[in-house]
């Protein structure tokens, strides 16, 4: 047959890409105005606005003002844990586990003594008695996380013989209580200044040194 036009199929629109990078805007532009205004006073719509985003993308991300402040908590507690994610394979010695746990000891330091994420503390804890989530979200994935991840990766150096026997739950809270002693309560009441580097590692080696001390590995045989 003649004369008739092959049908061509309208194009389909392109699939959005991953809101991966709209997502890390939302949350960069949240914070801002959240450290700018106070968690009560910031709108969704400078939010959005900062972010460029309209606001219907803003809630198809988040569904609330609470979602978007428990969502910086947890991306920034996940920070702290980053040597510990990093250093998957168990160390071959003492020596290396010496140098995970300081360097997991300056990283908790570093970022949870950064004026950031002490801002998102204090968010937190003012919102705590109206939104009791966002306190939750704090602790699951601040501290409990912190612990765990610890006392995962004691438990798997416990069994390579490298450190003494004992409650992983147990080591990784005594690990973090001498790293920190009362500095976070200072920090958060605003009656001292960040540690300094050399602070900070000087207290990730004592903490490393009392659990290197109080759990020696095992002799063999």
């Amino acid at each position: 047959m003649t004369g008739k036009k092959a049908v061509t199929a309208p194009r389909r629109p392109r699939p959005k890409a991953s809101d991966g990078s709209t997502r890390e805007r939302v949350l960069a532009a949240a914070f801002a105005v959240f450290r700018k205004r106070g968690f009560s006073a910031a709108s969704t719509l400078e939010i959005a606005t900062r972010a460029q985003v309209s606001k219907r993308d803003l809630y198809a991300l988040f569904r609330s003002k609470h979602a978007m402040l428990t969502a910086c908590i947890s991306e920034r507690a996940s920070r702290m844990r980053q040597p510990l994610e990093l250093a998957a394979p168990i160390p071959s010695s003492r020596e290396a586990v010496a140098a995970t746990l300081v360097e997991l000891g300056m990283s908790v330091l570093r970022v949870a003594s950064h004026p950031d994420v002490l801002a998102v503390h204090r968010l937190a804890i003012a919102e705590s008695d109206r939104a009791p989530a966002i306190a939750r979200a704090l602790d699951s994935n601040g501290r409990e996380a912190n612990h765990a991840a610890l006392g995962a990766w004691l438990t798997r150096a416990q069994a390579q013989g490298l450190v003494g026997a004992g409650d992983p739950a147990a080591m990784a809270a005594q690990f973090l209580a001498a790293l920190w002693g009362g500095l976070l309560i200072q920090l958060l009441l605003r009656v001292r200044e960040a540690p300094a580097p050399d602070e900070i590692e000087s207290r990730a080696r004592a903490a490393t040194q009392m659990m290197l001390t109080l759990y020696p590995a095992p002799r063999a045989g």
